[in-house]
């Protein structure tokens, strides 16, 4: 009796054991990486038991068209905070994109934000 209990037991673990290192990997090693410039639209806290940050950058391509919306996660608080006290300024964000992270407790979006600048404008003179 003692037995088939050990075995479930250790099958368990082993599980728990591969899942960990799943998510470890998927969080440490980027498929991609990049920037993205635009205007910061929103920075909020959602989520019904994990709480993540999430956020909107409206890209424009030239004066006059639609803007496309770059939607991204944020892991860091501080950062998260930097990025509120911007909003609705341009900016230059520094992403990772993270495929297949198994669960939304890490964010909602394939897309971390590592890093942020205020846009700085080009002036030809």
């Amino acid at each position: 009796m003692r037995k088939p209990l050990l075995l479930l037991a250790g099958f368990v673990l082993l599980i728990g054991v591969i899942f960990s290192v799943y998510v470890w990997v998927t969080l440490s090693w980027s498929y991609s990486t990049g920037e993205r410039a635009g205007l910061m639209q929103k920075v909020s806290r959602k989520g019904w038991l994990c709480k993540t940050w999430e956020g909107e950058l409206l890209l424009t391509s030239m004066p006059g068209a639609i803007p496309e919306k770059f939607e991204f996660s944020v892991r860091d608080d501080e950062l998260a905070n930097q990025l509120m006290e911007h909003t609705g300024q341009k900016l230059v964000l520094t992403y990772a994109q993270h495929k297949g992270v198994p669960t939304t407790c890490f964010g909602d979006t394939e897309y971390f934000v590592e890093k942020m600048q205020i846009f700085k404008e080009n002036k030809a003179e």
